[in-house]
């Protein structure tokens, strides 16, 4: 399966986003503290030159009579309107009225002033725009380092959740490969992480291990007994042969041995499909006559359609075997016209029934459950061992529904031309 190196989708980068958006919290909160608590610094700096200076103003003005050079004596009427009202309320003497006047960006200035005679008022500026650029400076540093951070730490953290990403995709892979029938796969453990993708991966494989063991123990019990069965069933078989043939009874009991019959012998070739030791016997085969024979075989009025049908090499009695079932469960379970066609190396089984039912179309066959109640009963080998057959020959069986209803199995053999 193709990984796609930038899939937003990715845990990967998930995870880097997630270690992104975390650092940029932590840059902008300690960003905001650090600016406030050098803004405050500057403000305060700024506000004890402004004390210092008017109130060596005031000093010299009550020595000389005279503003010293840093300095401006005003009317109040003169002054700015917020400064003029600051110092209108200022009730104790001595005390002295502050106001910044901002006007971005390059005018920042901070004054201080104090009433010195009934109409004059002595007037300090300070020039705030030293502290305002180092503060700006300092912003554009913290942004700068918190770029670079992330430009270290985003790659550091993709590249340390890849490694748990691999782990995850190799769980992954090993899990759909157990769903594919390899029971044998296994995750294993890798490494000397103990964290909580190494715990599932032991869950995995104990899982499969389990249901490894049970299958076996299925496919045993089914197998013996077959085998067991076997023996007893072919004296029933002899001694139904010699009952009276013009006793209903006894034609009774022939008809129920006879299915008993091919019960067993389905389950004994469930059993050798399962055990993985059957082998295809390649023969150059017409598909046209093969699956003529097997759909008169099946027995019912068959609807036979055969166009430009190809020989194959393939094994005729397997495909014959499973061409048979198909039709024999298209009479059984659907509803008439039966259509069987056959298209180069592809066949085509179709009834006018209720159609597969969902968990087949999902799951596939499944011994001893026939799916939906309106597709009538059985013991529901039949496709388990078309499907069994299907795997020896390396060929494809698929079961659809036709949109227009009805049942559709399609069976594509492998053949030379098709490479």
């Amino acid at each position: 399966m193709a990984i796609r190196l930038f899939d937003p989708r990715s845990l990967r980068w998930k995870a880097a986003a997630l270690v992104a958006l975390a650092c940029c919290a932590v840059a902008t909160v300690i960003g905001v503290l650090v600016h406030r608590a050098t803004a405050q610094s500057g403000e305060r700096a700024g506000q004890e030159l402004a004390a210092a200076q008017v109130a060596a103003a005031q000093k010299e003005f009550s020595r000389t009579g005279k503003r010293p050079d840093f300095a401006d004596l005003q009317s109040a009427a003169d002054l700015p309107a917020p400064l003029a009202q600051a110092v209108a309320d200022l009730r104790t003497p001595g005390s002295y009225a502050l106001w910044y006047d901002v006007k971005p960006p390059n005018w920042y200035w901070l004054w201080a002033a104090a009433p010195v005679d009934d109409d004059k008022v002595i007037v300090v500026r300070t020039d705030m725009r030293a502290q305002v650029r180092s503060l700006q400076l300092l912003d554009r540093s913290m942004i700068k380092a918190a770029l670079a951070a992330l430009l270290v730490v985003v790659p550091a953290a993709a590249l340390v959740a890849e490694r748990m990403n691999r782990r995850l995709r190799r769980g992954s892979r090993t899990a759909r490969r157990i769903a594919d029938g390899n029971l044998d796969a296994r995750i294993g453990r890798r490494g000397r992480a103990r964290d909580e993708i190494t715990e599932m991966s032991a869950a995995v494989d104990a899982m499969a291990a389990a249901l490894q063991a049970r299958l076996a123990a299925e496919k045993r019990f089914t197998a013996d007994v077959a085998h067991e069965l076997r023996t007893p069933l072919m004296g029933l078989v002899t001694a139904a042969g010699l009952l009276p043939q013009d006793d209903e009874a006894a034609g009774l009991v022939r008809t129920q041995v006879l299915a008993l019959r091919g019960l067993v012998e389905d389950l004994l070739e469930v059993s050798r499909l399962d055990a993985g030791a059957e082998r295809a016997r390649i023969d150059e085969v017409p598909l046209g006559d093969l699956v003529t024979h097997a759909a008169a075989q099946a027995g019912g009025h068959t609807r036979l359609r055969l166009e430009n049908p190809a020989t194959v090499p393939t094994d005729p009695r397997r495909v014959e075997r499973v061409v048979t079932n198909l039709v024999a469960n298209a009479h059984r379970h659907g509803a008439p016209p039966v259509e069987v066609t056959v298209t180069g190396a592809r066949i085509t089984v179709r009834d006018h029934g209720p159609g597969f039912p969902d968990d087949l179309l999902t799951d596939g066959p499944q011994r001893f459950r026939t799916g939906a109640t309106e597709r009538g009963h059985g013991h529901g080998l039949g496709l388990t061992i078309a499907a069994g057959h299907t795997a020896v020959l390396g060929a494809t069986l698929t079961f659809t529904n036709t949109p227009d209803g009805g049942a559709l199995a399609t069976l594509d053999l492998p053949h030379p031309q098709d490479t």
